[in-house]
């Protein structure tokens, strides 16, 4: 074995855009949630979860930003890196930071390479739809897989300036429709649709070969997405009408503190047994 090699579990199949493809094709939904550290990408992998996004949305959840816009490339590589590390079996995606591919796709096929050579990821994710489709066909010249993105597209929050629902009239519903296709077309292995109404998502996504991915597009999109700090609880500003809670990690977290501080400061912690 190579030095730093990684086993597979026997029991853990490698997913891939091909295993993502035929998952389509059986009907069997696809589970994506977002990761940006060692620890909590191997308990996430480990579960089972088919595809880790290395989401921008690190500016929000990790650096306490207001917007996704701040975060930079060498940002995302550092936190593509610490996922990578953690993950056996999911296919790990890497959000492509606003500046680092948007009018210019020389400059995206660059950003696209570093973040492959520099992280390890699987796949890059870019937001748009036409206006960056030679962006796309650039950076899948190198052999790079990308996911495409649309609907609300946060790196765009100060052109749409709010983050309702999107493709709601007729106009830009057919353009979202037009995108999806023209993203397919140029080679996309998969887009997420984000917050559009649940029966555009279903008709796009049965109109399409490659798999769709929803959040807050409804429950026929081909799997979904949630922010895994938003759907553990440790978030609580943020609360979406698509966002589930599964676990209150906020107030385990919140009573865990409180507990080691109220021992420390009565000196039960370390007993005896805790001391050498």
């Amino acid at each position: 074995m190579v030095p730093g090699e990684r086993l597979v579990s026997s029991r853990a199949k490698k997913v891939t855009t091909h295993v993502l493809q035929e998952m389509k094709r059986s009907g069997e939904k696809i589970a994506m949630l977002t990761a940006y550290d060692y620890s909590l990408a191997r308990l996430v992998d480990g579960a089972g979860v088919d595809v880790i996004l290395v989401g921008d949305s690190a500016s929000n959840v990790m650096a306490g930003n207001d917007t996704t816009v701040p975060i930079t490339l060498d940002h995302m590589i550092y936190h593509a890196q610490c996922v990578v590390n953690a993950v056996d079996r999911a296919l790990v995606v890497v959000d492509m930071p606003f500046g680092s591919y948007q009018g210019d796709s020389k400059l995206a096929l660059k950003s696209a390479i570093r973040i492959m050579k520099e992280s390890g990821g699987h796949a890059v994710k870019i937001e748009g739809g036409t206006e960056i489709v030679d962006s796309i066909k650039r950076i899948l010249t190198a052999g790079i897989p990308v996911m495409g993105h649309l609907g609300l597209t946060p790196q765009s929050i100060y052109k749409f300036g709010t983050y309702s629902v999107r493709a709601k009239e007729e106009e830009e519903a057919g353009k979202l429709m037009e995108d999806a296709r023209a993203l397919q077309d140029a080679g996309c292995f998969s887009i997420v649709f984000e917050k559009i109404p649940a029966d555009l998502a279903k008709r796009v996504s049965e109109s399409l070969d490659i798999p769709t991915i929803g959040i807050g597009a409804g429950a026929d999109c081909d799997g979904q997405v949630l922010v895994l700090h938003d759907m553990l609880g440790i978030t609580k500003d943020f609360s979406p009408r698509f966002l589930r809670r599964y676990a209150d990690l906020g107030e385990a977290v919140d009573g865990a503190v409180k507990g080691y501080i109220e021992d420390v400061r009565k000196g039960d912690f370390p007993s005896e047994e805790e001391s050498y």
